[in-house]
């Protein structure tokens, strides 16, 4: 079943990108000392404004295929290439062919480049599949939803150091996993997911509930996700705050801090099928894509 975005979908994931891009751009421009500051305990202020100005040009050409050629060599070869497991080796080639690192230039190139994307965007189909990473196929409101993330989790990681409040909207929150993560289910995701361990045979199907998303169930089978009506038969149910979530699956909080919030909580029949459910549903081992940027 292909992906089908709603008109309030599409226009929440513009709103929510323009609101967090202008937000992580004034946070980055304004902060002191960015080139030794620590966003991470890898990367710095500097490299962390690159790195989501990087993914905000990646986007935006992705959408607007007559944009100038990337002086990555073979960007698109590496894009179809790149599984969750290698996408920090993307990352890296990126950052050394994107080598700006003043701030206050890369959030003028953020704000342009969002801007380009909204702009172009305005009259295309929000449910129209782009080829993607590893292959996978995602909806042009998927790629709105994946830089929202970015900046979110990015501009708390930058808030946290230079000590200013950060607010992350569930509710553009919640679109990473309504219009990425379902997207890709829907769509296709290609070699995305490989290297999540031996697959099997047995149906695993997890039910998502949230308040701020559409309920859906997704089944893990033989390697392959897909995505099901609510209703379906689900060895797990969670319920879930998308900002919670996301915090977690992206390393900011520990899953029992998760779990002790009371904003992520699992139950079901077999709840314990979830963990061998999210070694194939995945993201990127942040850690390990922070280590191997190249430093500012």
């Amino acid at each position: 079943m292909v992906m089908t975005v709603t008109d309030e979908q599409w226009q929440a994931s513009r709103d929510a990108l323009r609101s967090a891009g202008d937000r992580f751009a004034d946070l980055v421009a304004g902060a002191p000392d960015p080139d030794r500051t620590m966003a991470t305990a890898d990367w710095s202020i500097s490299v962390t404004a690159a790195h989501v100005a990087s993914i905000a040009w990646l986007n935006a050409s992705l959408v607007d295929t007559g944009l100038p050629p990337a002086s990555v060599p073979d960007l698109d070869g590496r894009i179809r290439t790149t599984t969750v497991d290698t996408v920090d080796t993307l990352n890296v080639l990126t950052l050394e062919h994107f080598s700006e690192r003043d701030p206050r230039v890369n959030a003028e190139r953020l704000r342009a480049d969002v801007d380009h994307l909204l702009r172009v965007s305005e009259r295309c189909d929000p449910s129209l599949p782009i080829d993607w990473l590893g292959g996978a196929r995602v909806p042009v409101a998927g790629l709105f939803a994946h830089l929202v993330n970015e900046l979110l989790i990015h501009g708390l990681d930058v808030a946290r150091v230079v000590g200013v409040p950060w607010e992350v909207p569930s509710r553009d929150a919640g679109l990473f996993f309504d219009l990425l993560m379902v997207g890709v289910a829907r769509n296709g995701h290609g070699r995305l997911l490989d290297g999540g361990g031996p697959p099997r045979d047995r149906r695993v199907a997890v039910a998502f509930h949230s308040r701020y998303t559409t309920p859906v169930t997704l089944v893990l089978r033989n390697g392959v996700v897909t995505a099901e009506e609510p209703g379906a038969p689900a060895d797990a149910h969670v319920s879930f705050d998308p900002a919670t979530l996301n915090l977690m699956l992206f390393g900011r909080i520990s899953r029992l801090r998760a779990a002790l919030s009371g904003r992520l909580f699992v139950h079901g029949r077999r709840p314990w099928l979830l963990p061998a459910f999210l070694r194939t549903v995945r993201v990127p081992d942040v850690a390990r894509t922070q280590a191997l940027a190249p430093p500012a």
